[in-house]
């Protein structure tokens, strides 16, 4: 047997896109990060070879993924009529009518919530953190729409502008992805890359609510729901629904409200609470969706605002999930062409048979994994997890041409598990005064995308009829790519036995906030270009770079993108129409 020195897997870990990470970091670091690095949810999977039907899908709702729709649209056939279905109407006719619940205002007169008062820096509760970095809080309602029902605290942390007596600007609020990840910690891992902003500005970030300090939702553990539950239909959706349960168990009051039109609600409360006439804005990957939704809630409050991996607005989970499998394959099918031009490249210098060899690995391993000898193994699944990893950073790419090579050539899986870095939970920060639980990254990303998705209601649908329609889906989301769109095939599950989410970021369009910039990156393998146009047209607002580069996100990587984005956040300059910038610029 060979050695495979497979670390312990983490039951329900999936590294989806992520959904993306602070800029000019390797996707490859530890996941802790800005953006997600994956949308997992439950999990109902019986091993990496069985990934049709019911059984045998790992729920990871996708979100930063790439566009292009399916002939007959995924949402249409996922539907099924019932309670939800006419709960979402409920809520669109509320949107037009006044706030409704968790959906705030769409005219950005939001009703005020409780005076903030002012924050009260200090020592930050974690290490290691950057030089001249405070931290602090901010208390918000717990329901914006129901102050009554209690507040909750919101973690903050500041480095004041190195360089105030050049035209200081205030603050710059910051988020760098998620949904479930961690401002606080974020800033404190990553401050050279806004060193130039940090001259003027005081760099602000936050813990949204839910995640890492500020209430953090768990699930009590994994959210897989076992190899022991029978592979019948009836069976799996039945411990789905005992997993949403055991997260609501877990997660205490705050559960029902997470959310991007909360957390945006929560930024306002920020606002205020620095002093800032307007927000001024720095949010990347599912921080875009968080920009755009405060832009829409608060249109006249809103300030220079950069979105940078713009995520979708309208897309439900299930086409998302479809547009991520397509945004992954084009974006190994560049990294293939890339490779062609190495002389050391295992699959040579034609590119269509290059992507024939990576589906046969992915293939092969999942009918015969690498087992080690200590019982672990490395499946198909794991290596499409380490791959897609690696596609978020082009500066990877060399790792990951190693990589297939020594798994290609010596069987050994050993770079590719580097590449995919830790499947362990993060333990828990045991020497500050608080722990955040280490399943909240994934247990605070499935609850964010639920609450964000109105169109489920599969609970009053037959099991029969659910496993019908997913083993109907299986080959769209093949044809779209046999190594990516089996897992992602798996995210359209993610949350059955949860409530319907809000329809309010669905119905954003022209909301009458100035004019921002926004970022998109042509070779991004989770938030495509189309979706910062689908985006700019939502807001109609917008400025576009267009990012002819690789990777997810453009800020970290591109000197190009960094001076629009920093000539407007410091100098409020902002070209009209259009402006690219070349890859490798």
């Amino acid at each position: 047997m060979h050695r495979s020195h497979r670390r312990t897997r983490t039951p329900g870990r999936s590294r989806t896109p992520g959904r993306s990470r602070t800029p000019g970091r390797s996707h490859t670091d530890a996941r802790g990060r800005t953006g997600a690095a994956g949308r997992t949810g439950a999990v109902v999977r019986t091993g990496a070879a069985v990934r049709t039907g019911i059984a045998g899908l790992a729920g990871a709702p996708a979100r930063y993924t790439t566009t292009g729709r399916p002939r007959t649209p995924v949402r249409a056939r996922l539907r099924v009529r019932g309670a939800a279905a006419v709960c979402a109407v409920v809520l669109a006719c509320a949107l037009g009518a006044g706030p409704g619940p968790g959906n705030g205002p769409g005219s950005g007169s939001a009703a005020p919530s409780p005076a903030a008062g002012s924050i009260r820096w200090g020592d930050c509760p974690e290490k290691p953190v950057a030089d001249g970095m405070t931290c602090g809080s901010v208390t918000v309602p717990l329901d914006h729409d129901d102050p009554a029902k209690g507040t909750i605290r919101v973690a903050l942390a500041r480095i004041p502008a190195t360089a105030p007596g050049r035209h200081p600007l205030g603050s710059l609020l910051l988020n760098f992805g998620g949904p479930g990840g961690r401002g606080t910690t974020s800033l404190a891992a990553d401050t050279a890359t806004f060193a130039k902003l940090g001259e003027r500005y005081d760099l602000v970030t936050f813990d949204p609510r839910g995640v890492g300090l500020s209430e953090p939702v768990s699930c009590g553990g994994s959210q897989e729901v076992g190899d022991r539950v029978p592979a019948d239909a009836a069976s799996q959706l039945a411990a789905l629904r005992a997993v949403a349960r055991r997260c609501a168990l877990h997660s205490g009051p705050v559960l029902p409200y997470v959310g991007t039109v909360q957390v945006a609600r929560d930024m306002e409360v920020i606002r205020r609470a620095l002093g800032e006439r307007k927000l001024n804005y720095l949010g990347f990957s599912y921080g875009t969706r968080l920009g755009a939704v405060y832009a829409a809630l608060f249109p006249r409050r809103t300030g220079r605002m950069v979105l940078d991996g713009v995520d979708t607005l309208g897309e439900p989970l299930a086409e998302q999930a479809l547009a991520s499998a397509r945004g992954r394959q084009r974006a190994l099918e560049r990294f293939l062409t890339w490779c062609a031009h190495r002389q050391s490249c295992v699959y040579g210098t034609n590119t269509r048979t290059a992507k024939e060899s990576v589906d046969d690995l992915v293939a092969r391993l999942d009918r015969d994994p690498l087992i080690g000898d200590d019982g672990s193994w490395f499946t198909g699944q794991d290596a499409v997890d380490a791959i897609a990893s690696a596609l978020y950073a082009q500066a990877a790419w060399p790792a990951l041409a190693d990589a297939l090579a020594l798994a290609e050539r010596r069987h050994d899986p050993v770079g590719l598990m580097q590449l995919g870095g830790p499947t362990g939970p993060v333990p828990d920060a045991g020497d500050g005064p608080a722990t955040v639980p280490a399943d909240n990254a994934e247990a605070a990303l499935t609850a964010v995308n639920c609450a964000d998705d109105p169109d489920r209601s599969e609970d009053r649908a037959a099991p029969a009829a659910i496993e019908r329609e997913i083993r109907d889906l299986e080959p769209e989301f093949r044809a779209v790519s046999e190594v990516f769109g089996p897992g992602q095939l798996g995210t359209v599950l993610a949350c059955y036995g949860r409530p319907a989410g809000t329809d309010f970021i669905r119905r954003i369009d022209h909301p009458g906030a100035p004019r921002m910039l926004l970022v998109g990156t042509r070779g991004d393998p989770a938030t495509p270009y189309e979706w910062t146009e689908e985006t700019a047209r939502r807001l109609g607002s917008a400025v576009i770079v267009d990012h002819k580069g690789d990777g997810h996100t453009g800020y970290g990587t591109s000197a190009c993108v960094r001076g629009y984005a920093d000539a407007f956040l410091t100098e409020g300059r902002l070209p009209h129409g259009t402006r690219a910038c070349p890859a490798g610029e």
